[in-house]
C-alpha cells in the first residue's frame, strides 16, 4: 500500500483542491491514503464521518539473451527453496494503462478533467492495441506460464446494449496468441475503468450497474470461451469505492461516506452476478475477484480503528467471495494504525520515491489473512505484487522477500498456487501518469520500444526453476 500525501490528493487544508497531483509521490494499486494521527497533516476529513474518516488509510506489466542472462543470474544466486509442483507465474498489465486511446471510459474523461487532480493523459499508452503481440511474445520469451490483462469494457459495449464484433475478436485474438506461445490468458473483466454511457448514468452508484457488468460478462466470456484460462470478474472494487466514492480522487470525485457504503454493495453484488454469467458463458474456466490488501497493524491501542478500517476495506469484500474459484490477493505495503486512524510510516524504517514503506512482508500477512477470513475453502493466488522504483536492484530485494514470505505461507498449509508480478511493462499508473514504473520491462514513451529489465530476466529464471 502507498502512502499518498495531502498535496498528493490536491487538497490544501481548508479542503480544496488545487487542481493538481505531486508526481515524484506516485503510486500503483491500491493507492494507499495514510492520513496520520492528526488527520490535517494529509487531508482535511472534515467533512466525513468521524467514525469513518480514517477508513481512506487503504486506498493499495524476441530477446534472444533473456535464457542466458536468466539462466546466469540463476547460477549466481542461492536459490534452493522450490516452491509446490504447478505454482503459477506470472505478469499482469491493464488495458487503459497500456493500449492507448481508450477515450470512451471514465477515466479518460476524468485524465481531462480540469482539477481532477492527473497529472497527464493516458494518451497512447504503450500503444499495446497494435503493440500486444511483443507482449506477448516478451511473456513467453521470460518464461512465465500466464499473463494476466483486463478487456476494456468501452470498446466491446460502446453504448449501451450495442456491440463490437471487431473489439471482441481483438481480444480473442490475444488470447489465441497467448495459448499458442504457450502463456494462458488470464482476463480481468474489469479494471478501475468504467464506459461513459454507464458513468452518465450513476455507475456504480446504480444498483441496477451490477446487472449490465453482469451482461458484459456473459457476452464476452462466451465469445472468449475456449480461449481464456482463468476469469477476474472485479480488480480491486475496494480501491474504486473508496477512491472515487469517498476519497474523491478517482472518477466520479465524489466525497460521501455512505455513497461509499452502497458502492461497494454494488460491487459486491456485481462480482457475484458475474461469476454466475461467466461460468455459465464459459463452463470450466475459474473465477475469482482480486482484491487490494494491506497488511494493518494495530499500534498503540489501535486493534478497534484498525478492524473498522479492514471491514470495509477488505473483509465485506471477501465475505462476498463464498464459492467463488480464487481470491486474488494484492498487496504492497503496511498500513499503522492508531486508536485515532492512521499514524504514518515508522521512523526509521526504508521508504520508497513514492512515499510508503519498503515493506514486502506485507504480502505475507495478506495471504494469511485471506486464508483465515475464508476458513481456508478458497485457493489464494498473487494477482498483483509489485514495486514502483527507478532502482532495479531494489525491485529484486523486494519481490525476494515477498517470494520468501509466499514460501513460509506454504509451509504453513495455505493453498497460495501462484505469483503474479505488477506489472509487466512501465505503464500508466492513473492520476500519477507514466513517472512510477513498476514494470519489468522499460517502454520507450517516443518510440514504444520494449526493453527487459534484468529484474526481469531474474524474476523468470526463479518461474523456470520454479525455485527461490
Amino acid at each position: 500500500m502507498q502512502r499518498v500525501h495531502r498535496a498528493v490528493l490536491g487538497i490544501d487544508r481548508s479542503g480544496r483542491g488545487d487542481e493538481r497531483l505531486t508526481g515524484n509521490l506516485a503510486a500503483e494499486h491500491p493507492l494507499a491514503i495514510l492520513v496520520g494521527a492528526d488527520a490535517s497533516e494529509d487531508v482535511d476529513l472534515d467533512r466525513l464521518e468521524v467514525e469513518e474518516r480514517d477508513e481512506l488509510v487503504d486506498l493499495g506489466l524476441g530477446h534472444s539473451s533473456s535464457l542466458a542472462q536468466a539462466a546466469t543470474l540463476l547460477r549466481s544466486s542461492s536459490m534452493s527453496t522450490p516452491f509446490p509442483e504447478g505454482f503459477r507465474w506470472g505478469t499482469a498489465t491493464a488495458a487503459h494503462q497500456i493500449e492507448g486511446g481508450n477515450w470512451n471510459n471514465d477515466w479518460w474523461q476524468w485524465e481531462h478533467t480540469q482539477g481532477s487532480g492527473c497529472v497527464e493523459s493516458s494518451g497512447d499508452g504503450c500503444d499495446s492495441w497494435n503493440r500486444w503481440p511483443e507482449d506477448v511474445a516478451l511473456s513467453a520469451e521470460l518464461g512465465f506460464d500466464n499473463f494476466r490483462f483486463s478487456v476494456e469494457w468501452s470498446r466491446i459495449e460502446p453504448e449501451e446494449g450495442e456491440w463490437s464484433t471487431a473489439a471482441v475478436d481483438h481480444y480473442r485474438r490475444e488470447c489465441d496468441a497467448l495459448l499458442e506461445a504457450g502463456v494462458e490468458p488470464v482476463v480481468t473483466f474489469h479494471h478501475f475503468t468504467t464506459p461513459r454511457w454507464l458513468a452518465a448514468k450513476g455507475g456504480w452508484t446504480q444498483p441496477s450497474t451490477a446487472d449490465a457488468f453482469a451482461r458484459f460478462c456473459e457476452y464476452t466470456a462466451g465469445r472468449l470461451a475456449g480461449s481464456i484460462r482463468r476469469a477476474c470478474t472485479i480488480n480491486e472494487p475496494n480501491i474504486v469505492s473508496t477512491m472515487g466514492h469517498m476519497a474523491g480522487v478517482f472518477p466520479p470525485g465524489l466525497r460521501d461516506v455512505e455513497l461509499r457504503r452502497a458502492v461497494n454493495r454494488v460491487f459486491i453484488d456485481a462480482h457475484q452476478k458475474a461469476v454466475g454469467a461467466i461460468r455459465s458463458a464459459a463452463p470450466g474456466v475459474p473465477v475469482g475477484l482480486t482484491l487490494a490488501m494491506s497488511d494493518y497493524q494495530a499500534v498503540d491501542g489501535g486493534e478497534s480503528k484498525r478492524d473498522q478500517i479492514r471491514r470495509r476495506m477488505e473483509d465485506e469484500f471477501l465475505d462476498g467471495t463464498s464459492g467463488d474459484d480464487f481470491i486474488g490477493v494484492q498487496s504492497y505495503s503496511r498500513t499503522r494504525v492508531g486508536p485515532s486512524g492512521g499514524i504514518g510510516n515508522e521512523e526509521g524504517m526504508p521508504v520508497l520515491p513514492m512515499g510508503y514503506e519498503f515493506y514486502p512482508q506485507s504480502l505475507e500477512a495478506t495471504l494469511r489473512r485471506a486464508w483465515e477470513m475464508t476458513k481456508g475453502e478458497i485457493p489464494l493466488l498473487v494477482t498483483e505484487n509489485g514495486i514502483g522504483t527507478d532502482d532495479d536492484d531494489q525491485r529484486i530485494d523486494y519481490v525476494r522477500q515477498a517470494l520468501e514470505g509466499v514460501q513460509r505461507a506454504i509451509a504453513d498449509g495455505i493453498d497460495v498456487r501462484g505469483y503474479t508480478y505488477w506489472s509487466l511493462l512501465d505503464n500508466f499508473e492513473w492520476a500519477f501518469g507514466y513517472g512510477p514504473r513498476f514494470g519489468l520491462v522499460s517502454v520507450d514513451r517516443t518510440t514504444f520500444a520494449r526493453t527487459p529489465k534484468p529484474s526481469a530476466h531474474w524474476l523468470a529464471g526463479i518461474a523456470r526453476a520454479n525455485a527461490l
